[in-house]
């Protein structure tokens, strides 16, 4: 299982491709090769109300928070931070380079315990 939330502010408006960063974002998580890719989900939360900074310019920014469920190695856990991220920056570098933008990704590993799922996904992929 592996779930991305992309928050990210208005002000960045259509020039940030945002169903292109999630398009994006999948295919890095399937090249990792650890995680089904039945359970891969990436949404983005567009932010009417924010503030940044002290507020009195128009900046900007998108926060990754990519959740997995345990069981990676430490080293699949930094390498998909690693690539998650260099794929951010990669994306948002014409907007980086024309105004003033904040990008940052977390990544959390949780216990299986206390998680509930039912998903017929997987079976489409085991099937080919």
């Amino acid at each position: 299982m592996a779930h991305l939330i992309f928050e990210y502010t208005r002000n960045l408006g259509p020039a940030a491709d945002i169903p292109g960063l999630l398009r994006k974002a999948n295919q890095v998580m399937i090249a990792q090769e650890v995680f089904p890719i039945g359970g891969i989900r990436s949404r983005a939360i567009e932010l009417v109300d924010y503030c940044v900074a002290d507020g009195s310019a128009d900046d900007a920014f998108v926060h990754a928070t990519v959740k997995i469920g345990a069981g990676r190695s430490t080293e699949a856990r930094q390498k998909t931070g690693d690539d998650l991220f260099a794929m951010m920056k990669t994306h948002f570098a014409a907007l980086y380079a024309n105004r003033t933008l904040a990008l940052s990704l977390e990544l959390i590993e949780f216990s299986e315990a206390g998680t509930w799922k039912h998903n017929n996904i997987h079976a489409r992929y085991r099937q080919g």
